[in-house]
């Protein structure tokens, strides 16, 4: 799907970029939507990234065991 770009100062920001950076306009399009998407997710509190990605990946429950020395000294035979 193609996408033209009708504002002579976009376009020409666009082909600033893509100069800089050596690559094509629609190269120069994508690096630059990709960035500003990536500085947009950042801009959410760390805070509440963590709660999503616990809510999506939550920890096993609780075995009741406790992870000492000893626990891990059985664990490799150093018993």
């Amino acid at each position: 799907m193609p996408l033209y770009i009708r504002d002579d100062a976009t376009a020409e920001l666009v082909a600033q970029l893509a100069k800089q950076r050596g690559i094509t306009k629609q190269d120069a399009v994508r690096l630059a939507v990709k960035a500003e998407l990536e500085r947009t997710a950042q801009a959410v509190p760390l805070r509440e990234r963590l709660e999503a990605l616990w809510r999506e990946n939550p920890l096993p429950p609780s075995t009741g065991q406790v992870a000492d020395k000893e626990f891990f000294d059985e664990l490799s035979g150093d018993l």
